[in-house]
């Protein structure tokens, strides 16, 4: 990818043009990627994460305040927490824009899955926030993450849980569920797994992402969805 086209792109797809790209640069930039150019070791995206984190944390804490007058601290903190997890954002960066295809990685850790991996493209997004932030103040941040996280979240958490919701249904019920990997697609660096979900030995969906826990939470999701017309909150 053209770094300069691939910036531009990016910045089209989450709706900000960065007034100082250099903070958009570190976001994207991954240790490894650092490391191997021998650029200093602060220019990874680890401390702008670090102020990403907080501005997500007080924006998500503030809406949830704002639009749940019903909800005690409790019930806002467990549902604080399922929308700032790893495995939420990861969700919300891959749906949202695709941000893994994005990211300055080096050579061994991109051969190595690095740039499907949930922990690294989460961390990512809370850079981007951060630079964000930096950038354009609250108010730019506020809006990507209403954007990109608060928007339609309750479908995100149902989707981040689908594996655990169809499992608890199976236990339930007594079925049996399965994953089965169907084939491997691409270069090491790029690869893209289907995998099949069967429920009960019959019911079955197939998904296909760049890692395999996340094609098994689409084809759980899609038995949810598509055969028992249903997904539960838990």
């Amino acid at each position: 990818m053209n770094l300069a086209s691939g910036y531009d792109e990016l910045q089209k797809l989450i709706g900000y043009d960065f007034h100082n790209r250099d903070y958009l640069i570190k976001a994207l930039s991954h240790s490894s990627y650092v490391n191997e150019l021998k650029l200093n070791k602060h220019d990874d995206y680890e401390r702008t994460e670090f102020l990403g984190d907080a501005v997500l944390e007080l924006t998500v804490s503030d809406y949830l305040y704002r639009n749940h007058p019903e909800m005690r601290e409790g019930e806002m903190t467990k549902l604080r927490a399922s929308l700032v997890c790893e495995p939420t954002l990861a969700y919300c960066a891959r749906e949202g824009f695709d941000l893994g295809r994005f990211i300055l990685l080096g050579k061994g850790e991109d051969a190595s899955g690095g740039r499907g991996r949930d922990s690294i493209i989460s961390d990512v997004f809370e850079a981007i926030i951060g630079a964000i932030y930096l950038d354009g103040g609250m108010d730019a941040a506020r809006k990507f993450i209403y954007r990109f996280v608060l928007t339609d979240y309750d479908k995100k958490i149902e989707f981040v849980d689908s594996k655990t919701i169809l499992q608890e249904y199976a236990q339930d019920n007594g079925m049996t569920l399965e994953y089965e990997t169907v084939a491997e697609l691409g270069p090491s660096h790029d690869r893209d797994y289907v995998v099949r979900a069967v429920l009960d030995g019959r019911i079955s969906e197939e998904a296909t992402a760049k890692s395999k826990k996340a094609a098994q939470q689409s084809a759980a999701y899609a038995i949810l969805v598509n055969h028992l017309n249903r997904t539960e909150k838990l």
